[in-house]
């Protein structure tokens, strides 16, 4: 890279760390670090949603998607986002941010102990902490490969910069930090990506070289669903997406939790779900025309690092890198922010009586040591990822296949209709999936990606139904929750003031801020 790349690349790097500084001004306390004390405007809180939706594989493993089959990554990869999050903006993005105005709640899991039980709560918590382990060393792993393509740099190098730099200011900033610096990369990243579809534009021949483009490209590759993305595949995506862009994926909960009204939530996700119809068409466009630009790529992965070297002058150069940069970061620290929340409300309280009586104090730092050792940890995994299936082996095959189990007991336990699913049906649900996800990838040995996505996100779904008509648990407390979220609930929980919990188990829970 030229020494303009660097400064632009070094410079962001320097904003992103300002902007921790500033925000650890506004964190005096958990909620603060959690949830922003509810009080982030929904733009901020949308923009933010759709930031730590997805990262730097977009420019790797879905870009390597893009260069080998064409549109489909955009169908299958991208539209389940929209809808997801456009489902959620009318279904459960009030509904989060009610359970935090209403009892005060700073963990997406917070509420499970009552919805259900706490060995219903811990199951989940431990599952996906683990999960998002993996999941967010996908994200360092992709990083390191684009400046290893970028700047030559090791991939074990690329991934402890990257990781450390994001450790920094999401540590001592919280939400607030990570959704500052989120609306700074929008910025930056739309700049960024704006300029190489226009340098793209330019080698096609102009606006007019779109219409011809698709005559050029190779066979297929105009096609909406090919190869192993088909439409079994598709739409088990998109029902996947809404779990997990609704809650599934903790992180997103907490941007719905964060405003200051259900109305608010819900304009937050329709700016998100708007995003992810527009945005990635411009991110994916260079990798799609890439096969009649460059036609002998190597390694498909790395490109849309290719093209920005050969493309970009200097300085878009670095700044092209920062944007890619900018979606890890957002995602990796908005997760962190996510699983310390978890770790400090949900899992310490039950394996330490003293950390039911923990002081705002005592519970930052715990927050923070939680933020420390989870970044550390993913980032040795991402160290590792090639052992796991690589970024896209990860991402796919991984968390999309697992986050059924673990989401669905979370998303459908606050809606009216799953009442009657108690701890019986969301734990027998969460262990056949898991089962599942694991008889069919290792047991049977299966390679096919739509079996692996789907088995897990069926059986899961199927046994929560069927278990809670067979087998129901009517639950007064569990009733008065989901009676509190629905529109309207706010008046019929007012006397409530706290989420009923037998007087042993009250610790582990917050009183209502109002």
């Amino acid at each position: 890279m030229a020494v303009l790349d660097w400064v632009a690349l070094g410079g962001y790097f320097v904003v992103m760390l300002l902007i921790g500084v500033w925000s650890h001004k506004r964190v005096s306390g958990v909620s603060d670090y959690f949830t922003g004390g509810g009080r982030m405007p929904w733009w901020l809180t949308g923009i933010s949603h759709h930031m730590s939706g997805y990262s730097a594989a977009v420019f790797v493993a879905y870009a390597a998607v893009a260069y080998s089959y064409g549109i489909t990554v955009y169908i299958w990869a991208f539209v389940p986002l929209a809808v997801g999050t456009g489902v959620g903006a009318i279904v459960f993005a009030p509904r989060w941010n009610r359970l935090r105005r209403r009892y005060g709640v700073a963990s997406p899991l917070e509420y499970l102990a009552t919805r259900y039980n706490i060995s219903t709560q811990q199951a989940l918590a431990w599952s996906g902490t683990l999960l998002k382990v993996f999941d967010v060393a996908a994200k360092w792993a992709s990083v390191a490969i684009l400046l290893n393509v970028f700047t030559g740099m090791a991939m074990n190098t690329g991934i402890v910069v990257t990781g450390v730099v994001t450790l920094l200011y999401c540590t001592v900033g919280g939400l607030w930090a990570d959704a500052l610096t989120d609306f700074g990369q929008f910025i930056i990243q739309g700049i960024a990506a704006v300029a190489m579809v226009v340098v793209v534009l330019g080698k096609l021949g102009g606006i007019s070289g779109v219409s011809t483009l698709w005559h050029r490209l190779p066979d297929h590759h105009t096609e909406p669903l090919v190869g192993p993305y088909t439409a079994t595949f598709f739409t088990a995506y998109i029902v996947i997406k809404i779990f997990e862009y609704n809650g599934g994926m903790w992180n997103l909960a907490q941007r719905y939790m964060a405003t200051d009204s259900p109305k608010s939530a819900r304009r937050s996700a329709g700016l998100s779900a708007a995003l992810y119809v527009i945005w990635p068409a411009f991110l994916l466009f260079p990798s799609v025309a890439a096969p009649v630009l460059l036609p002998h790529v190597a390694d498909p992965q790395q490109v849309y690092a290719l093209m920005s070297e050969k493309y970009l002058p200097a300085g878009l150069v670095g700044l092209t890198l920062a944007g890619m940069f900018s979606h890890t970061m957002a995602m990796a620290s908005s997760d962190a922010n996510a699983i310390s929340s978890v770790v400090v409300r949900d899992m310490m309280p039950v394996l330490s009586r003293r950390a039911r009586g923990m002081s705002e104090r005592a519970g930052l730092l715990s927050a923070r040591i939680c933020t420390v050792v989870f970044i550390t940890l993913s980032m040795l995994v991402a160290i590792e990822a090639d052992h796991f299936g690589g970024v896209l082996g990860i991402i796919v095959a991984l968390v999309a296949a697992v986050m059924g189990p673990i989401s669905i007991p979370l998303l459908l336990g606050m809606l009216p209709a799953f009442r009657k699913c108690g701890p019986r049906a969301a734990l027998i649900s969460w262990a056949a999936g898991l089962a599942g996800y694991w008889i069919v990838k290792y047991g049977m040995g299966s390679a096919d990606q739509t079996a692996i996505i789907v088995t897990p996100l069926v059986t899961s779904l199927v046994l929560y139904v069927v278990v809670g008509l067979v087998s129901p648990e009517p639950n007064e407390a569990a009733d008065a929750i989901v009676v509190a979220v629905a529109p309207g609930g706010d008046e019929g929980a007012a006397a409530a003031g706290r989420i009923p919990v037998p007087a042993d188990e009250q610790p582990l829970m917050t009183r209502a801020e109002d």
